[in-house]
């Protein structure tokens, strides 16, 4: 598996984005981080917004929702074995690990790390790679809960990468202000991490 993390859409680093791409470009959108949001138009825009720039650079996305799967972990799987490509967009890293928890999604990416596979996605869905999302709620609201107030927050991380991401560091971001003290966490709590400001990109090969 190759990783392409920004910090906010596709990054300054589309021409190596194109170099990376598999023979399979079939892409898995995946949207659940925003699943807190009751505004559907402004989701709706925001999603063929991200799919239109994957489009951009050669690649042919289609919505992968997670909701979809819930409780039907076998089918998710099946269908995850079509693609080359798995995007997942930003919005809140908590939301986004419940909807992996609740489909099976965080048990099935572990066994594709081993495929010829390309993850690629910003902001929340390259936070929730690492081993904790411990600290991020300073970042994130961690209250969502669109799927049911029953549902357990879920602190660990799909550990897929070995630090911690703070995104949209020193960047013209609503979220700017909050990196400060996610980095005092990681800092007093000896929690490996990178900052990242928008545009930046970290390429996983």
């Amino acid at each position: 598996m190759q990783f392409y993390l920004s910090s906010i859409g596709l990054g300054r680093e589309t021409h190596k984005l194109k170099g990376m791409l598999p023979e399979n470009r079939l892409t898995a959108y995946i949207p659940n981080a925003i699943d807190y949001s009751s505004d559907i138009s402004r989701r709706t825009e925001s999603n063929n917004h991200d799919m239109n720039d994957l489009r951009s650079v050669g690649l042919d996305p289609e919505i992968l929702d997670l909701r979809d799967y819930f409780g039907k972990t076998d089918r998710l799987e099946s269908a995850l074995e079509n693609f080359g490509v798995i995007w997942v967009r930003g919005g809140n890293v908590f939301v986004l690990r419940q909807a992996m928890r609740l489909s099976g999604f965080d048990a099935i990416i572990k066994k594709l790390k081993k495929r010829a596979i390309l993850y690629g996605g910003y902001s929340a869905g390259v936070c929730v790679l690492s081993p904790t999302l411990h600290g991020l709620e300073l970042m994130d609201d961690v209250s969502q809960k669109p799927y049911g107030n029953d549902i357990e927050t879920v602190w660990e991380g799909l550990g897929l990468i070995d630090f911690s991401v703070i995104p949209h560091y020193q960047s013209n971001h609503p979220e700017t202000d909050s990196a400060e003290p996610v980095i005092q966490y990681f800092v007093d709590n000896g929690i490996t991490f990178r900052t990242m400001r928008d545009g930046e990109v970290i390429i996983i090969e």
